[in-house]
C-alpha cells in the first residue's frame, strides 16, 4: 500500500514507530509530510510519558522534545537534572555533586562547596586535599529508560594545585551490591593514561567513563556508580557530578 492511500492518522502512526531523527528527515519530504511528521500525535510517542508535564507551557510536543534535549531540567527536588538524547529520546540524567556521597565531603578541611556559573547546579565540590578519595552516586533504575544500554561518566575539572590524579582511580558500576564487572582503573589527569580516555565538554568541564550497564526493565533496584582510591594524596579536583547517558547500539 502506497503512502498516498493511507490516512494522515495511519501515516502518523508509522512515523511514530521510527525515531525522532527519522521523523525530522521525513518532515523534509513535502509540506504534507511535514505537517504530519511534526504533529503532536507523532512527538508524544517520542517523549517519555513522565516527561510531558515537566514544562507544561511549551508546545507543540516537538518543541518540548527539543527543549528537553538542549536544556536539562531539575527533577524530584534533588540535585539531579534530566534531559533527552536527541537521536533516541532516551532519558539522560546528571547526579549533581550534592546528590553524591563524598567521603569527608562535609568537612571543609577537605572539600569546599562553591558556586560557579559554568555549572547547571547551584554548587559543585572542590577538593582541598584528601587521602581517602571515595565518591558514590545512586539512582533508581526505574527512573531510567528501559531496554537501554547506558554509560556512567564523572564530570569534573581541575583548579588550583593539582596532585595525585596521575595515579589510577578504581571505578565500579553496580546494581545494588551486585557488581556488573570487575571495575576499571581510570586516570583523571588528561596528561596521563590512555589517549582519548578523558574527553572535553562545554564550559571547561571534562568527562571520563566509569562503566557501562544495561537497564533492561527498569525494575532491578538501585544503580550504584563509585570511584575510589585510598593510597595517594590528592588535591585540585572539582566535581560537577556523575552523568548517565544512553549508548548507541552498533
Amino acid at each position: 500500500m502506497a503512502f498516498p492511500e493511507l490516512s494522515e492518522d495511519e501515516i502518523a502512526q508509522i512515523i511514530s514507530l521510527t525515531t525522532p531523527q527519522d521523523a525530522c528527515n521525513m518532515s523534509a519530504v513535502s509540506r504534507h509530510f511535514k505537517s504530519i511528521a511534526d504533529s503532536d500525535s507523532v512527538w508524544t510517542k517520542f517523549l517519555p510519558s513522565d516527561c510531558e508535564n515537566l514544562i507544561p507551557h511549551i508546545s507543540p510536543k516537538k518543541s518540548l522534545y527539543r527543549h528537553l534535549c538542549d536544556h536539562p531540567v531539575p527533577i524530584n527536588g534533588r540535585n539531579v537534572s534530566l534531559s533527552l538524547d536527541k537521536k533516541s529520546g532516551k532519558k539522560c540524567f546528571m547526579l549533581g555533586a550534592r546528590d553524591l556521597t563524598i567521603a569527608w565531603g562535609d568537612d571543609r578541611n577537605y572539600w569546599e562547596w562553591i558556586a560557579t556559573p559554568e555549572s547547571r547546579f547551584n554548587e559543585v565540590a572542590q577538593l582541598q586535599y584528601v587521602w581517602w578519595f571515595h565518591i558514590i552516586g545512586r539512582i533508581e533504575t526505574s527512573m531510567l529508560s528501559s531496554g537501554t544500554n547506558y554509560a556512567a561518566y564523572l564530570v569534573f575539572r581541575f583548579e588550583g594545585h593539582q596532585e595525585g590524579f596521575d595515579w589510577p582511580v578504581e571505578s565500579h558500576v553496580c546494581i545494588g551490591s551486585e557488581e556488573l564487572d570487575e571495575g576499571r582503573s581510570v586516570t583523571l589527569d588528561p596528561r596521563e593514561g590512555e589517549p582519548r580516555a578523558v574527553r572535553e565538554r562545554a564550559h571547561g568541564w571534562m568527562e571520563i567513563e566509569l562503566g557501562e550497564f544495561r537497564n533492561e526493565n527498569g525494575d532491578d533496584g538501585t544503580l550504584v556508580c563509585s570511584l575510589r582510591e585510598v593510597v595517594s594524596y590528592k588535591s585540585g579536583l572539582v566535581v560537577e557530578g556523575i552523568e548517565l547517558r544512553p549508548q548507541e547500539m552498533h
